[in-house]
């Protein structure tokens, strides 16, 4: 297309910005009634880095003949039940890395929509190596979106107008790329795995679980500490968080886990816990109140100190994994797709365990994935 072109067709596009239960349901009563219901695309942006937990800041919205930014910080939750319930109404959701879209979506609304259709993994079926959204934007429609907004602070209001024009960009173009998209895979007979790709990513991600409450706290690194030392990395990690809720600033702008580690040595070998000089005094003096409290603790109740992945150890035959290896790579450069979209390192492990029955061995790999692998 010609910037001419690429201007005229999507440059029109009326934009509206939402920030109200009134403009929300005005925007949903001007949709024609004759529209028609196949598809729409939605984005997020997300504050995880000025604050204590992540906030949806922002939700895109676009539609044949419309864009949308609605501000799920002016609306509240029952507000935005009128947007999910429009949502719903569509066949299929386009999105782009659609992963942690859809866990900030189960994370704030329990929901997310039936059918999600990721414009990243099209662009790795048909064997795209640069599958960035920027990157395709360009390949596909010349246009060059500006990064400068990537790691912007979302929850600051107003929004400037690079961030305003970055948020509508995000959308603008999804539902016209993820159409052709569509088309190429039909051609060149991958739209199947593309179908199957999708649905797997979305229920991969609704069946995932956060750490568990023993886990949260063992920050990288734990594994050189002994019982003592986990047990006061326990107590230090839990008055960070206590700080950081505090603040509502998100942990390693507060105090780094390196920080945590070392403090957690100094205990774990009679030393005191001395914080970094920026610490303020409150925060410190809340330091030492719990670390007086947690030296309390009987030696009994302190975290085992357990191995990590402590699951079952693959007993690999090699012989095998270089025959899956070879097989795979050689399929997927016929392909031109990426090696690991067909298995993963991880998969072919499991593959090719003696250990593993054969039903264990084939979890997780979709129809397709077996089929190129030769598994039936």
């Amino acid at each position: 297309m010609t910037p001419e072109e690429v201007e005229s067709q999507f440059g029109s596009i009326p934009e509206s910005y939402i920030d109200s239960l009134a403009d929300l349901e005005a925007f949903i009563a001007s949709v024609p009634a004759d529209q028609e219901y196949a598809a729409c695309s939605i984005d997020t942006e997300a504050d995880s880095m000025h604050s204590y937990e992540t906030k949806l800041c922002l939700i895109q919205f676009s539609m044949p003949g419309q864009l949308a930014i609605i501000d799920p910080l002016a609306l509240s939750r029952d507000d935005l039940e009128v947007l999910i319930k429009f949502v719903d109404r569509f066949e299929i959701v386009w999105m782009h890395g659609a992963d942690y879209d859809i866990s900030l979506f189960n994370e704030t609304f329990n929901w997310v929509p039936r059918k999600i259709w990721d414009t990243q993994f099209a662009a790795r079926f048909i064997g795209k190596e640069k599958f960035g959204l920027a990157n395709l934007l360009e390949d596909q429609y010349g246009v060059v979106v500006s990064k400068q907004s990537q790691k912007a602070d979302w929850s600051r209001r107003p929004l400037s107008e690079n961030m305003m024009a970055y948020a509508y960009n995000d959308v603008r173009y999804l539902l016209d790329l993820g159409a052709k998209y569509v088309a190429e895979l039909e051609e060149i007979g991958r739209y199947t795995w593309f179908c199957e790709t999708c649905d797997f990513a979305r229920t991969s991600v609704m069946k995932r679980t956060g750490k568990s409450e023993d886990d949260v706290w063992r920050v990288t690194g734990w594994g050189k500490l002994s019982s003592k030392g986990l047990h006061f990395l326990r107590a230090l990690w839990h008055w960070r968080d206590g700080e950081c809720k505090i603040l509502d600033r998100p942990a390693f702008k507060f105090l780094g886990n390196a920080e945590l580690l070392k403090m957690a040595e100094a205990l774990e070998n009679g030393r005191e816990a001395k914080p970094p000089h920026y610490v303020r005094s409150q925060p410190a003096s809340r330091l030492r109140e719990a670390m007086a409290v947690a030296a309390q603790v009987d030696p009994a109740e302190y975290p085992v100190k357990r191995k990590r992945g402590s699951g079952l150890r693959l007993e690999i035959d090699e012989k095998r994994f270089d025959k899956l290896r070879a097989h795979r790579n050689k399929v997927a450069a016929e392909l031109n797709v990426e090696p690991t979209m067909i298995a993963t390192r991880t998969v072919l492990e499991k593959l090719a365990s003696t250990n593993l029955d054969e039903e264990t061995q084939l979890e997780g790999i979709m129809v397709w994935q077996r089929e190129l692998l030769g598994l039936g």
